[in-house]
């Protein structure tokens, strides 16, 4: 019997497989395959091996110029296009010259006072209260704190290890004392929660890169699953199989956006402006600023030192003349 040659995939599927292979997340993985599709229709479908520079130069000028894109995003379908010629296509798409940049604007955080946290994480409840605390105690990114398993929470040192955070880079920041009755009451209810998944049969988690192939046991054990878990689970896109997933970024976004409004405090914060008053309040307390870059996770102490504008004392403890 003849075997017939299965059918060449598709150049989008093949990406895919290309992001899959150097364990790209599954953000970046549909990031990467959204901006070129994009990129292929913008050309009229035209196949990229078709393509070189000129082309991708005239999308990415597209991006600032017509549709006022930020600097980070024109930077991202840039990534997402030489990844598509560099490792699926495997050719050289050429120098890209000339491409006009999206404007990268300087602002400075925002951040909170100390009784404006505490007003804000009043407003909150549960798990998003505890998430908020650790955003502000700990000085984490919100997906850091969201992927975060419960290994990585030593009580005993008081300590929290981020693994694989901006950068895939470890670090180690600070556990706060106050918050550890609340979050050792939290894990217990996620420990019942977790054993009830596998008396039904589930109770598994993600685990990076291939863990799961070396040890597999270790998707069901209690130090790998997340500390914060999603209310339900889900079928995983990649894998197929049903699991509990970390809780999602936006429900805590949204429950943070409510309480700022709730709270009555006239800024723009977000989730993300309690890392800010983290580093902002540390060195307010006069810590060394390498111990704030370090806890903060920051390649360049000069991406510390935006704390030091908005300080309320000024970047060199200035004082007005007026408060003279």
């Amino acid at each position: 019997m003849r075997v017939m040659p299965s059918p060449p995939r598709k150049l989008l599927d093949r990406l895919r497989d290309a992001c899959r292979v150097r364990h790209y997340s599954v953000r970046t993985e549909e990031a990467y395959y959204g901006w070129c599709k994009r990129f292929i229709l913008f050309h009229d479908k035209r196949h990229p091996v078709g393509m070189a520079s000129a082309e991708i130069n005239a999308f990415l000028t597209h991006l600032a110029v017509e549709r006022h894109v930020g600097a980070s995003t024109q930077n991202q379908a840039f990534s997402a296009i030489l990844f598509l010629y560099r490792h699926v296509l495997g050719v050289d798409p050429g120098v890209i010259a000339g491409v006009v940049r999206a404007q990268r604007p300087k602002r400075l955080p925002v951040v909170l006072t100390k009784p404006e946290v505490r007003l804000v994480i009043e407003q909150l409840e549960g798990t998003h209260r505890l998430v908020a605390q650790l955003l502000y105690g700990s000085g984490l990114r919100l997906l850091e704190s969201l992927r975060l398993r419960v290994k990585d929470v030593d009580f005993a040192r008081n300590e929290v290890l981020v693994r694989q955070g901006k950068g895939n880079k470890d670090r180690v920041t600070m556990l706060p004392e106050s918050l550890k009755p609340a979050l050792a009451a939290h894990l217990e209810k996620v420990r019942r929660l977790h054993e009830k998944d596998v008396a039904l049969g589930f109770g598994s988690v993600y685990l990076p890169d291939a863990l799961g192939r070396k040890m597999p046991g270790a998707a069901t054990e209690w130090k790998w699953q997340y500390v914060f878990p999603s209310s339900g689970r889900s079928v995983d896109p990649r894998s197929g199989e049903e699991r509990r997933h970390h809780a999602h970024e936006g429900s805590v976004s949204r429950a943070v956006t409510v309480a700022v409004r709730a709270s009555g405090i006239a800024k723009r914060a977000t989730s993300h402006s309690f890392r800010h008053s983290f580093a902002t309040h540390l060195l307010e307390a006069s810590y060394d600023i390498r111990t704030v870059q370090e806890l903060l996770g920051h390649d360049d102490v000069s991406t510390t030192m935006i704390y030091t504008h908005v300080l309320n004392r000024g970047g060199k403890g200035v004082r007005s003349p007026l408060d003279g």
